[in-house]
């Protein structure tokens, strides 16, 4: 279908649609059946019986499978169905955890789909891409990724990037006049938007003409990408670490299997015995518990309101020692307010809060009607009609669609008593020049019903005053001169004190046959009708979730395109700003080099007036300094500051699609507190990961030395190959992801950053892996040995003593992984899934030892009530000999 060469009223009539009304419920529900939704085929997935069998793959499983055979084929049935029991288990565990973090990065996918406003029954409603169907009339503005292919209905100054399908970098100018001509080309089809290419400037409104692999995107198909998986450095350090690890316990394998039979053990036995040794020693399952870990930690950060869109933030939020926060609607409240109006030297007072239209105007203390003054109604008015914003009463509360800042303009003008609807029927909208962050301004050009024309510019007052050649002063006009200039500079800096955001308003009309091209035609010889106050408030969590960054070595900078005085304000009230911290404004900024910033960067605390264009060079002067930065960011300006931070965020209600594709963190609520609360996640599930790398590694150690100390020591094997793969799985397994599960310890964030070249054995890491280890190792042996009377009979009981000493030194070490400091530092029912995978494995050990149909298969034998005192105090001197040691270091 040609639809670059259908009429709108043909396109509409083609696709079944209304202009003004849209798709209701139910069309949505009848097309997305007949045609799918709205999305790309992904290629076949991973069948859930292969990945069920890449389980198996690892290499000492498949020689712990031939040994198994091989012990079949001699006769020994019972320990081999057994062990292939074991194995089968533990190939289930490791599907069951492969399969939940897939549905955890898919549920997260699901989450960060980019969103779109379609027209759904009459009101405009924000949608996934992927709920797009034919016919569905969708808006969208500078910064927005186009969700489907669109036949474009209405165009404002409206520039799409379509680098993506055509190959071209330079924007596209878009219109919505039907094109004549045979195949012409994507990148010449000016009224057509595609699916997946970037609104750079201006907006539109545009009705779907394909969806999913009937767009020009699905129909590339190299275009089309397959999901990557992402490779944390965290886990790429494990993998490193587990090569060695494999060296060395295959080295020490084989020397306990040496040893074992100079010291007269059958081959075979030792054989069976290494290779057990061996599988319950490498820490094949580390990467796939850190994978689980993490995607645990990423499903509670969704909870807390923050979605991880890239896997290695979650590590790196450990190491962030400076946030680069916007003020606007992530540390203050966005509901703008209008307090104050300024015009000709006079100053009004507005009360009310929020969006609600109710509220009185004065004059000092004096009650005025707005109507009966002819400049604040001509400056409520104009501030009215160069507005996108509309206002909604959805139940019992006002809510906004559009900017909050216009939002206050509009609510405001109708405390007064004017009429949005009316206002702007009266006043017919001619051209419109979107704002923009580099001019900070936005013009209409409108016309009355007497067919005069005038342009209406709203924007920073000092941009204004520079644009502005007169000034309304009372009733009349009159030239902005040197003492005018002072008094509006006065103005400006009164409301900015008050930390009021301050909106400058101004008019010019036009000539009969004078034509606005663009805005530099627009915003020029201006008359400057008056000023705007409003006010932000700050949110009441940001001031707390400040002082809890200070205290955790995290430096907040507050960045704003807000004026110094109001800025500083804010800082001040937020305990940003300390006492002799510098606040930077964007001229000064843009005269420094980066060399120069870098020299007094650690110093500055707030940037007032900066663009966004100023982010990228703030993150590299910080980043130049050492610092491990967060930048927030939500417009397409952002996307460069947020890409080159450590940790890019991006706004998830205001946020473009463009920065949020940029960041590796969005923010759900735009919220400041869930930065601090993302960053106290992050350092969390690092810390967890530290702690069941401690508690696996000790374990094996102690494992691997139990087994290597007895073999020198002339003594029969403490521990048989089933029992081993029994604590691998049961006793190693579920406290180890019962540690990923760990609640945050108080003082994470009372901690300074943790540097980012920090290895995973930093802090006493491995001294504590190695000491616990040991400790285990001597404990096991020496209950093996205090029972152990050189009877055939008694080996077997000796053994139990052995495994039960082995099993319960660890359950009680797992409680002592949860600090760094000591076992008694921490409450053990503060983690109830630790406590149940504890009580669990404790159960699962005595159904081995006392059932009698298991105790032939794991060669255990009925233990006596008081052989339980040998073996809980010698279990426990492994965590509460040094964990008593430490306290008397810490007394002395």
């Amino acid at each position: 279908m040609k639809w670059y060469e259908l009429s709108e009223r043909a396109t509409l009539e083609m696709t079944k649609t209304e202009k003004d009304t849209g798709l209701t419920e139910q069309d949505v529900a009848a097309r997305q059946k007949e045609h799918g939704l709205n999305e790309l085929d992904e290629g076949e997935k991973q069948s859930a019986l292969l990945l069920f069998l890449e389980q198996f793959k690892d290499f000492m499983v498949l020689v712990l499978l031939a040994a198994t055979l091989i012990s079949g084929l001699l006769g020994e049935y019972i320990d081999a169905i057994a062990i292939i029991a074991i194995v089968i288990i533990n190939g289930c565990l490791g599907f069951y955890q492969e399969r939940r973090a897939e549905k955890s990065l898919h549920a997260l996918k699901e989450l960060s789909a980019p969103q779109v406003m379609a027209m759904r029954g009459g009101e405009w409603t924000k949608v996934t891409s992927k709920e797009l169907v034919l016919g569905d009339i969708v808006k969208f503005t500078s910064g927005d990724r186009i969700g489907a292919d669109l036949r474009i209905i209405e165009a404002k100054s409206l520039e799409i990037e379509e680098s993506a399908l055509t190959g071209e970098s330079l924007p596209v100018a878009k219109t919505t006049i039907a094109l004549k001509g045979d195949d012409i080309p994507l990148g010449d089809q000016e009224n057509m938007a595609f699916m997946g290419t970037l609104v750079t400037r201006g907006s539109g409104i545009g009705v779907v003409v394909g969806t999913g692999m009937n767009t020009a995107m699905g129909q590339i198909a190299n275009l089309l990408q397959s999901a990557e998986t992402m490779i944390t450095p965290l886990q790429r350090k494990l993998e490193q670490l587990g090569k060695i690890l494999i060296v060395v316990a295959l080295l020490l394998t084989l020397l306990v299997v040496v040893v074992g039979v100079i010291q007269g053990h059958d081959l075979y036995t030792m054989f069976l015995a290494g290779v057990s040794l061996a599988v319950a020693a490498i820490p094949e399952g580390l990467p796939a518990i850190v994978t689980v870990a993490l995607s645990l930690g990423v499903q509670r950060m969704i909870k807390q309101r923050s979605i991880v869109r890239k896997l290695p933030a979650v590590e790196t939020l450990g190491c962030a020692s400076v946030i680069c926060s916007d003020k606007t609607g992530t540390m203050t409240q966005n509901k703008m307010t209008v307090t104050h109006l300024w015009a000709g030297g006079t100053t009004w007072t507005v009360s009310g809060t929020g969006y609600e239209p109710k509220g009185e105007f004065y004059m000092e203390d004096k009650k005025v009607q707005p109507a009966n003054i002819k400049p604040l109604q001509q400056l409520l008015l104009f501030g009215l009609l160069c507005n996108q914003t509309q206002l909604i009463r959805k139940e019992d509360e006002y809510v906004i669609d559009g900017d909050p800042t216009e939002a206050a303009l509009l609510v405001a003008a109708m405390k007064s008593g004017l009429d949005d609807t009316s206002a702007k029927t009266q006043f017919k909208l001619v051209q419109e020049f979107p704002f923009d962050s580099t001019r900070k301004m936005m013009s209409v050009v409108v016309e009355d019903s007497y067919n005069r024309r005038y342009i209406i510019t709203k924007g920073a007052p000092d941009v204004l005053l520079l644009n502005s050649k007169e000034i309304l002063w009372g009733n009349k006009k009159q030239a902005l001169t040197g003492t005018a200039t002072t008094e509006v500079k006065s103005a400006i800096d009164g409301l900015a004190s008050q930390a009021l955001r301050t909106i400058a308003i101004a008019f010019r009309e036009l000539a009969p046959n004078e034509q606005v091209r663009n805005e530099q035609d627009a915003e020029r010889n201006l008359t400057l009708l008056g000023l705007q106050g409003m006010i932000d408030p700050p949110r009441p969590e940001v001031k707390q979730a400040v002082k809890e960054c200070n205290q955790a070595g995290i430096k907040t900078v507050m960045i704003t395109g807000d004026h110094v005085i109001t800025a500083k304000a804010i800082a001040s009230q937020l305990g940003i700003l300390k006492p002799g911290g510098k606040v930077l404004d964007g001229s000064s900024l843009s005269k420094m080099t980066t060399e120069e910033l870098e020299e007094v960067v650690d110093d500055v605390y707030v940037y007032a007036r900066v663009s966004p264009e100023h982010k990228l060079k703030i993150v590299k002067a910080l980043q130049a300094r050492g610092h491990i930065v967060a930048m927030t960011g939500d417009g397409v300006n952002d996307a460069p500051a947020i890409k080159a931070a450590d940790i890019g965020i991006a706004m998830g209600i205001t946020g473009t699609d463009v920065a949020k594709e940029a960041s590796s963190l969005v923010l759900l609520d735009d919220n400041f507190a869930t930065i601090k609360s993302a960053i106290k996640e992050g350092r969390n599930i690092y810390e967890n990961i530290r702690k069941f790398i401690r508690y696996l590694l000790a374990s094996n150690v102690g494992e691997i030395l139990v087994m290597l100390f007895a073999m020198l020591l002339a003594l029969p094997l403490p521990l048989v190959p089933i029992q081993i793969l029994w604590v691998n799985l049961v006793t190693d397994g579920l406290p180890a992801m019962a540690l990923g599960l760990d609640q945050p310890e108080e003082n994470v964030m009372k901690r300074k950053p943790r540097h980012p070249k920090e290895g995973v054995f930093a802090r006493g890491l491995g001294w504590k892996v190695i000491s616990r280890g040991f400790l285990i190792g001597v404990v096991t042996l020496a209950a093996f040995m205090i029972v152990y009377d050189d009877t055939p009979a008694n080996l077997e009981y000796a053994q139990t003593i052995a495994f039960a000493t082995l099993v319960m030194a660890q359950l009680i070490h797992v409680f002592d992984c949860r600090s760094e400091k000591s076992i008694f530092d921490r409450n053990p029912f503060e983690n109830l899934y630790l406590v149940g995978a504890v009580i669990s494995s404790i159960l699962l050990m005595l159904v081995v030892i006392y059932y009698p149909p298991l105790q032939p298969i794991f060669h255990t034998m009925s233990i006596a009530p008081r052989e339980w005192l040998i073996i809980l105090g010698l279990a426990s001197v492994p965590t509460f000999l040094l964990a008593g040691s430490l306290l008397t270091r810490k007394k002395s």
